[in-house]
């Protein structure tokens, strides 16, 4: 055969190939198209170092996990801002894993109607049982999920009756107006028992050591893979019936710490989604337009400094209110947090609305605060500590070091403590830090719950002041339970004005909660909890 000959039978091969390929080709396209649609992949500074968000110790990022991986009985009906961003209403629920709900004459109960198809990720079906010892778990396993159970008064298994299969009852302790948003919270999650319970000990009858690694649920995701610190799968769960099926069949949620790389990944197209930038980085996201930003206040959220009460010297109030006249609040605002955050200083000096949070009357006075040093017999100054998170460092050390600046010229010598991020809860659970800069932002939205987890004297984890007053415990617990209109406004009022004087806290500003996605994904919805709902994601 001559070498032209075998050249032409090459062309003719290779034109039939292309040919006959050109259909597969763009089937094989179609089909990549099609998956890139059908998966998000997400870069997160980190990830969930647990599975199980009732569990000792776990991580922000658990709280997503368990929202989109279980159900709960209830949900919150969607809203949307006044921007146009897709929320949750606050004021009303929804059917989730519940189909119907009614709440007795007397209103001391309420009975819920499950769903009777649905099913967990093994296949076993859901029923009252599952329920009752979920809610019995959030009630005994202690910690945050049991002390966030309590802030809606479910606080015994008594409570709980699993009436039938598919019939549910909470029988009330008292009338409290938020039992039933608790209930739609992220802790209250079904669990199949069934399968933990397999998997319990008589030391840990609650399976916690098993559903650290383990998931249980039967939510819209479950769980396909997870590597601790590199990267967690999540698979649709094509039986879920609890809500319409979601868009996007996979989540890859990668673990990146770097924001700059997580930030460069967005803006080369090689991530779709991802948050935790600091303020700076979010400016200039918004400036260079290559990608999409969602901002949203967070609902009853602040950023503030905690003065400890309990011990000298910031147990004289004098001196607190001489710290709050003292902070460099525009400083803060513009040069540690970019303006992405509400201010919360220069508000009237009387409380005229029952909402919270809402700016307090403090400004920047040195001449002012230098006049209650004295009063507060502390003219000479003093030495203290005001602490960090480390984990916070993005706004918190610019912050302190501003705050620190600006104290000195008071006579305050504050030194700077840096805490890890892993030791910071725990260290403020002693409530021995002098001063710290926190974040606290509450899940439901009602002053009463911000006040009471934070400055009701029942010695609540997150009241890092120590702060001890029976007038406030006596107004917290009057709003919380009044079913007067009139007499809780005016009890609302009362107790920001109470801490307006007496400064346990001076709040710094109201954190926005920032989000960075790709032009082509749509459906982000905000949540209380500030994890992404994989929910409504949808990719063009």
């Amino acid at each position: 055969m001559s070498i032209s000959t075998i050249a032409l039978n090459r062309r003719h091969f290779l034109h039939t190939a292309l040919a006959g390929a050109s259909a597969a080709t763009f089937g094989v396209r179609e089909v990549h198209a099609q998956s890139r649609a059908e998966t998000l992949l997400i870069v997160q500074e980190l990830g969930p170092n647990s599975l199980d968000m009732q569990g000792v110790g776990s991580n922000q990022t658990v709280n997503g996990l368990s929202w989109n991986c279980y159900d709960r009985l209830l949900t919150y009906a969607a809203k949307t801002l006044a921007d146009g961003t897709p929320s949750y209403d606050r004021e009303k629920l929804a059917p989730e894993l519940a189909e119907s709900w009614e709440v007795a004459a007397d209103g001391m109960s309420c009975t819920f109607k499950l769903r009777r198809d649905a099913k967990f990720h093994n296949g076993a079906p859901v029923t009252a049982n599952d329920v009752k010892w979920s809610f019995d778990r959030a009630v005994k396993v202690g910690g945050f999920p049991t002390f966030q159970m309590s802030a809606g008064s479910l606080e015994k298994p008594e409570q709980f009756v699993a009436v039938d299969d598919h019939t549910f009852r909470i029988d009330y302790i008292r009338k409290d107006k938020m039992l039933l948003f608790n209930v739609a919270v992220v802790v209250p999650f079904i669990i199949n028992s069934e399968l933990a319970k397999k998997n319990a000990t008589a030391e840990d009858p609650w399976a916690l050591a098993w559903l650290r690694n383990n998931e249980a649920g039967g939510g819209a995701y479950q769980i396909e893979s997870w590597k601790p610190g590199t990267e967690t799968i999540f698979a649709r769960y094509d039986d879920w019936k609890s809500g319409p099926l979601p868009k996007i069949r996979r989540i890859i949620a990668r673990d990146v710490p770097s924001a700059g790389t997580r930030r460069a990944m967005l803006e080369r197209g090689d991530a779709d989604f991802s948050s935790g930038f600091a303020p700076r980085d979010f400016d200039q996201i918004i400036k260079d337009a290559k990608v999409k930003v969602s901002g949203v206040p967070i609902p009853n959220a602040l950023w503030y400094v905690a003065l400890n009460t309990a011990k000298p010297p910031f147990d004289n109030m004098k001196l607190r209110q001489a710290v709050a006249w003292a902070m460099p609040y525009e400083q803060i605002q513009s040069s540690a947090f970019f303006n992405r955050a509400v201010p919360m200083h220069g508000g009237p000096a009387e409380v005229t609305k029952p909402v919270w949070p809402q700016p307090f009357p403090y400004v920047t006075d040195l001449d002012r605060a230098k006049a209650l040093m004295k009063e507060a017999g502390l003219e000479s100054g003093f030495e203290t500590t005001l602490s960090l998170d480390t984990g916070t460092a993005t706004v918190g050390e610019p912050t302190v070091l501003l705050i620190q600046e600006s104290l000195a010229k008071i006579g305050i010598k504050a030194a700077i403590e840096k805490i890890p991020g892993a030791n910071w809860r725990t260290t403020l659970n002693k409530k021995e830090l002098p001063m710290a800069l926190n974040r606290f932002s509450g899940w439901l939205d009602y002053p009463e719950y911000y006040f009471f987890w934070n400055f009701h004297g029942n010695n609540s984890i997150f009241n890092i002041s120590a702060y001890q007053n029976k007038a406030m415990d006596a107004l917290i617990d009057r709003a919380r339970f009044t079913t007067d209109t009139a007499e809780y406004d005016k009890t609302v009022k009362e107790f920001i004005s109470l801490c307006m004087r007496e400064v346990p806290i001076v709040p710094l500003n109201q954190p926005i909660h920032d989000v960075a996605m790709q032009n082509n994904v749509s459906g982000y919805e905000f949540w209380f909890h500030r994890e992404p709902d994989f929910r409504q994601f949808t990719k063009g």
